[in-house]
């Protein structure tokens, strides 16, 4: 259990930096201080999210789409207030958050339904 937790802490962390820091660029983002931001408020939530989504579906009966959608929410939230506390060229922080956030859950689902032939 220990090994598969290690295991998605570190793939899911370095896919969303990588996915994430990707579309700050892609936006035209260049602000190295926000840039910064972005990474460390990912490495902030994202294994705060992962944990937490494992402690739920091992110890408790929830929905997994329940627990899902409100930890990806909460990431949303969380995110979009320190771009808009902290961020110096993000305009927009929570449609920012929400869309880099849906990028990066969205390439986690298809890397793992092709990985594993299936959610």
């Amino acid at each position: 259990m220990y090994q598969g937790l290690i295991t998605a802490l570190v793939c899911s962390l370095a896919l969303t930096i990588i996915l994430e820091t990707g579309f700050f660029l892609i936006t035209g983002k260049r602000n190295k201080k926000d840039l910064l931001l972005v990474v460390l408020v990912n490495v902030v939530t994202n294994p705060l999210v992962v944990l937490t989504y494992w402690l739920a579906v091992l110890y408790t009966n929830l929905n997994t789409v329940i627990v899902v959608v409100a930890l990806e929410l909460l990431a949303v939230l969380v995110e979009g207030f320190y771009y808009r506390k902290y961020g110096q060229t993000l305009k927009r922080p929570f449609v920012f958050s929400i869309t880099a956030n849906a990028l990066s859950y969205g390439a986690g689902v298809l890397i793992k339904f092709l990985l594993h032939g299936g959610l």
